[in-house]
């Protein structure tokens, strides 16, 4: 479906047409019409969907529509990361760029002064997470009474983070009449009795179930011991060609020792998860993205913050415990139309995970040779 049919006003439908979009994605067209109708939400679609802009253009259009009425934030948006945040705000700035509507990023991990600072200049659309809202809201800097609408963004991996009080003490401060949006990667049982417990009457939208693999997206697996991984990763990255590739590590200490060992063998990274401060973690992202380095490890958290359609490599150097994690992964290749490859590293340990994963995408993945 293209995105002039489903009633986007002309300033959004001009910002949208340059940012190179015409067709709206499965989730952006079975939820744009629900929630500019006013109705609650609860979307669930893959990472790599679509699933910003599918109510970042919604949300603009609604307070646009009543832009006289209310002053002070009338729309939060809730992430579990800072690179999350920082994401959903530059979607906001691209839709936005034709409308007189403020948005602010505001994440913990940075000095509070140049957010506080925003915020007193006055803010239309806040994106936050939760740590650093409550923080602000405790000194007075944020009043959350006049939300018109919430939005709970990526809500599994927000209460698979420890946040659920936090959201909750949140949800006590915001009006009770509101629209509430809740978006999520995966909707399991907790999660789904979670979300009807805080919207009234909402329109449940599936798309693409997460145990699918997008058809973009080659997909293999080396068998190789655990010691033998980091030189088969060294001699895949040999392969110039590939210029950019973003690889997998099951933990923070695992992804940093990655790192170390590549800069010894003359290959540029940087690692990216929860123990990096604020700045390390946008300046590798920024690196990534620039393409100043070609390779970036990330930990399953950290990696939910990145957003690069021509991103044409990802390596599993560990397979996850949980399949699903899986699909997630290799979520960020093959976007945008474009065709990604995914390979992934598997031990003789890891061999009941590779049967599991194989068994939620209903294949077995060619096995590539050394």
């Amino acid at each position: 479906m293209n995105f002039k049919e489903l009633n986007i006003i002309p300033p959004i439908m001009k910002a949208v047409t340059e940012a190179g979009y015409s067709k709206a994605t499965e989730i952006q067209h079975q939820t744009i019409p629900h929630i500019l109708n006013g109705n609650d939400v609860i979307g669930c679609a893959q990472t790599g969907t679509g699933k910003t802009a599918s109510f970042a253009i919604p949300v603009l259009q609604l307070l646009d529509k009543n832009k006289e009425t209310v002053k002070g934030i009338r729309t939060l948006i809730l992430t579990p990361t800072r690179e999350l945040a920082v994401q959903i705000s530059e979607n906001f700035k691209s839709y936005g760029m034709f409308l007189n509507l403020k948005h602010l990023a505001i994440f913990g991990g940075v000095p509070q002064g140049k957010q506080v600072a925003a915020l007193n200049r006055g803010v239309d659309i806040l994106i936050a997470t939760p740590g650093r809202l409550l923080d602000l809201v405790s000194q007075g800097c944020i009043k959350l009474s006049h939300i018109e609408i919430l939005v709970l963004d990526e809500a599994d991996r927000m209460l698979d983070m420890g946040f659920v009080n936090d959201v909750k003490k949140i949800l006590a401060k915001v009006p009770a009449k509101r629209q509430t949006l809740f978006f999520s990667a995966t909707m399991p049982q907790e999660i789904r009795k979670f979300a009807h417990s805080i919207l009234n009457n909402p329109k449940e939208i599936n798309v693409t179930p997460v145990s699918s693999t997008a058809e973009t997206v080659k997909q293999s697996v080396y068998f190789v011991e655990k010691n033998d991984k980091f030189d088969l990763l060294v001699h895949i990255l040999d392969d110039q060609t590939i210029n950019r590739s973003l690889v997998f590590a099951r933990t923070k200490h695992g992804a940093d020792k990655l790192v170390k060992n590549l800069l010894k063998s003359g290959i540029h990274a940087a690692a990216i998860h929860g123990n990096k401060s604020q700045n390390a973690r946008q300046r590798a992202l920024d690196d990534f993205k620039n393409s100043k380095i070609r390779v970036l490890i990330a930990t399953d958290i950290a990696a939910r913050g990145i957003d690069i359609d021509e991103l044409p490599h990802v390596v599993n150097y560990e397979l996850p415990n949980v399949p699903e994690t899986y699909v997630h992964r290799i979520g960020r290749t093959g976007r945008a139309g474009y065709e990604g490859t995914a390979v992934s590293f598997c031990d003789r340990e890891e061999k009941k995970e590779l049967i599991n994963i194989q068994k939620l995408i209903g294949f077995n993945m060619s096995v590539a040779v050394q």
